[in-house]
């Protein structure tokens, strides 16, 4: 594909749009040009520097570091073909080599006429219909063998979401509105929330946050109301809100189906978040392999900018606040809220150092909340219920609904929505239907990639923050992996260590060179090669990135595997 020396007119007017506002656009603007021409050639990225007056080595070393960015040709057909554990567990990689050997490329080499171009990633969000491609901005699910390539060649619809529950209060319209019209969502109790918080001082709308007990839903349990607060105090204009939608976890996937079916909830938490912290701005940073989810939620904020909700003098309370949304560019990083930050700024997603934490000093150096879509998702619901009757969802200390990622082995995979406490058995047994073909529970891996392997005679915590940080276990970003006795957890350890080691920043030594380190034991593990003193190797890796790493990323990167290494230590040993 012959590169352009310089821009079209079209890509030149949306340079000239953006240029006032400097590198904060340097992303969009990248992610611009990747859509046009497929990749960024050395001349438009210099042409993106100089109209944004960022250095090209900047611009070059922004292009590298995000997986979704090419400063190579590809090809007028993109296929991503996810290699999670879970699309793993389902033959993932038989697809992929199915899929090259009929369209004739090969994995990141485009074909001489540069029609397709295939990439294996390491997850796109659509767990529970495993094993998934993304063709260009077009999820497939579900994908086999012998129909990949007319797939390919003809997309079905993009599959909805699973939802697999009886009570419903986060999932109440998912599947049953129009996403986008506003007038479905008002006539389900749409805007109550917003309505009942507009009616309270900032202060006031900030205690019945702590009052309710929400705490954060993204992984950290955060108290919601505390941070509000903090950032509410403290001094620097402007504010900031941020919604962190990079669902990146594999094994994740509520926040896309919330913002896929249900964005206007999304948006109504934000007003009422920024109304309470004094915002004037938002930013609602979604993973760049969500492309449907963008398209969504951009009409979803075009809505209510037209409605009034968005702007100026909202609801006529002389409340300010708007609404911009970003698409990352394929680093999982991202999900750690200062890397996200700085992803906005227009940099390489690299975590900062705390303190000082976002609440004082965060997006541009100002006092700023970022919270995750569930926990946006919350807000309305709370408000609209009052403290009392919310209180009375989940337990004691970990109050309202909460939603399960679950995926892999069990029979009926899907997103649940708990309202009463239950036990990680009775999700899986009663509510999911237990485990696919007849066969026994092998493992379960709750948490996410991050989290910990759960044995079979464990399974009776009860899903509550306080209940799985008393059992050494954590809820993580709802994730609930299932595998029955059949599979090998060293290949799946394999495909976490593969994760890890591709989604370290690089930023910190530990992290850098203890994901590799890992991999490279793991990947022997996996293959019965084991050499003496790989088991101890592995977990001295493990704890010193566990101890010295900078983020949550390298913090966590070894959780797995220590868990399996404490629950079925005969894998480590040589011959196993």
């Amino acid at each position: 594909m012959a590169e352009r020396a310089t821009p079209p007119a079209s890509m030149q007017d949306y340079l000239a749009a953006h240029a006032h506002r400097g590198q904060t656009m340097l992303l969009p603007a990248l992610l611009e040009a990747q859509k046009r021409y497929n990749h960024i050639s050395k001349e438009i990225a210099a042409e993106i520097g100089r109209a944004l007056n960022v250095p090209l080595a900047e611009v070059t070393g922004v292009i590298e570091f995000y997986s979704m960015l090419h400063d190579r040709p590809t090809g007028e057909t993109h296929i991503r073909i996810c290699e999670s554990p879970v699309c793993n567990l389902f033959g993932a990689k038989t697809v992929s080599k199915t899929l090259c050997r009929e369209l004739d490329t090969a994995i990141c080499e485009p074909t001489i006429d540069s029609k397709y171009y295939v990439e294996s990633v390491e997850c796109l969000g659509l767990c529970e219909r495993a094993p998934v491609m993304l063709v260009d901005d077009r999820p497939i699910g579900q994908t086999t063998p012998d129909v990949v390539a007319e797939l390919v060649r003809r997309p079905p619809d993009p599959p909805s979401g699973l939802i697999r529950t009886g009570t419903r209060l986060l999932t109440a319209r998912l599947g049953k509105i129009s996403p986008t019209s506003l007038p479905d969502y008002e006539e389900t109790d749409g805007l109550r929330g917003l309505e009942a918080a507009l009616a309270l001082s900032p202060m006031e709308v900030i205690e019945q946050v702590k009052a309710a007990g929400l705490m954060g839903r993204g992984g950290a349990a955060f108290p919601t109301g505390i941070k509000w607060e903090g950032a509410a105090q403290a001094e620097g204009q402007p504010k900031y809100l941020v919604c962190n939608a990079d669902e990146s976890e594999p094994g994740t996937f509520k926040d896309r189906t919330l913002l896929e079916e249900d964005p206007f909830s999304i948006l109504e938490g934000m007003l009422i978040a920024a109304y309470a912290i004094g915002a004037t701005q938002g930013f609602l940073y979604v993973r760049g392999e969500y492309p449907r989810a963008q398209g969504i939620l951009q009409r979803a904020i075009e809505v209510f900018r037209s409605a009034g909700l968005l702007g100026a003098n909202i609801r006529g309370r002389g409340f300010d606040f708007d609404i911009e949304l970003r698409s990352g560019a394929g680093a999982y990083i991202c999900g750690e809220e200062t890397a996200l930050f700085e992803s906005i700024e227009g940099k390489r997603g690299y975590p900062r150092i705390k303190p000082p934490f976002p609440t004082q000093h965060g997006l541009f150096g100002k006092p700023t909340v970022i919270n995750n879509v569930e926990t946006f998702a919350n807000v309305p619901l709370l408000f609209r219920m009052g403290v009392e009757e919310y209180r009375k969802l989940g337990s004691e200390k970990s109050s309202g609904p909460r939603l399960f990622c679950l995926s892999g082995d069990t029979f009926m995979p899907g997103l649940f929505e708990i309202t009463t406490p239950i036990t990680l058995r009775d999700l899986i047994f009663k509510e999911a239907g237990g485990i696919r073909n007849g066969r026994k529970l092998g493992a379960v891996l709750l948490g996410g990639a991050a989290g910990k392997f759960v044995p079979p005679d464990q399974l009776d915590v009860r899903l509550t923050f306080e209940d799985t940080r008393a059992a050494g276990l954590s809820l993580g970003s709802g994730v609930v992996m299932v595998f029955d006795e059949t599979r090998d957890l060293r290949q799946v350890l394999l495909d976490l260590g593969h994760f890890f080691a591709h989604e370290s920043c690089g930023k910190c030594y530990p992290c850098q060179l203890g994901t590799q380190r890992q991999l490279e034991i793991l990947e022997r593990l996996a293959h019965g090669q084991l050499l003496p003193g790989d088991k101890e190797r592995l977990t001295d890796v493990g704890w010193t990135m566990t101890d010295a790493s900078l983020c949550g990323l390298g913090q966590t990167a070894a959780t797995a595997v220590l868990s399996v290494m404490e629950h079925w230590p005969h894998l480590f040993e040589p011959g196993q």
